[in-house]
């Protein structure tokens, strides 16, 4: 099944996805476009494929792709490097993002964003430039300077590293985020905290998917359209109001 977007512009287009990992087939054939500017939530249980649909996208190597196409942004996205699919505008917000001791917050970003400012003919950010980028995108998520002096997530607490996430992407500015159960381990202030800064950091042609299994980050972020994933299939899609329905009759509903 597939929601076809009324945007004339698409973002990202997939067709009849099939994905396994480790020889079990997890995506079944999903069908999914996605136009410039669109929020589309992807809801299920666990073990529906979800996660699995967001580290394909990424390029993640221990998944592998035997039937389908992904188009984003008018080229073939499995045949580009998960480098290259970042560097094209493709972020990927990490359910339990790790920690990455001996390697500095602030060069990690600052080799990220020139790496991708190479990609697109530009010149590397000097280091005054950056760092003033960086104070200004870390207040809108209100991220402790002093994390931004440390190891990468190393020792943070699940509320900063998901804060630390949208800090990420705010710094990339994609044209595609996936966020993957970023209410995960949240309390309500750090939620709020992290769907405003989500908010208010979106430009008009930024897309996203957002994946979770609760109507509450939806509350904040808004999508357009909602889709409920069941066995490595998209089997009902809908606007908001689907959402809600799912939160008052859970996902048993659609299964067959």
């Amino acid at each position: 099944m597939r929601l076809q977007s009324d945007t004339t512009k698409r973002m990202l287009e997939i067709r009849n996805l099939h994905a396994t990992i480790g020889g079990k087939e997890i995506l079944k054939g999903i069908d999914l476009t996605i136009g410039e500017g669109e929020v589309h939530a992807l809801m299920g249980q666990n073990g529906a494929g979800k996660s699995t649909l967001s580290y394909v996208l990424a390029g993640h190597p221990a998944y592998e792709v035997t039937e389908g196409s992904i188009t984003f942004r008018g080229k073939d996205l499995l045949a580009l490097s998960p480098d290259e699919r970042s560097h094209e505008g493709l972020f990927l917000s990490f359910q339990q993002p790790v920690e990455i001791p001996g390697v500095p917050m602030a060069k990690f970003m600052q080799t990220a964003l020139n790496a991708k400012r190479k990609y697109e003919g530009l010149e590397p950010l000097n280091a005054a430039d950056f760092l003033k980028l960086m104070r200004e995108r870390r207040k809108v998520v209100e991220l402790d300077s002093k994390l931004t002096s440390r190891s990468v997530n190393e020792g943070f607490s699940g509320g900063e590293k998901k804060r630390n996430e949208i800090f990420q992407m705010a710094m990339l500015e994609p044209r595609l985020a996936i966020l993957d159960e970023t209410d995960s381990g949240l309390d309500v202030d750090a939620l709020r905290i992290v769907a405003e800064g989500f908010n208010r950091l979106r430009k008009p042609e930024t897309s996203a998917i957002v994946i979770t299994h609760y109507q509450r980050l939806l509350d904040y972020l808004k999508p357009d359209f909602v889709h409920v994933l069941i066995n490595g299939r998209i089997v009902k899609s809908g606007g908001p109001e689907l959402a809600a329905d799912i939160e008052s009759h859970g996902f048993d509903q659609f299964l067959q």
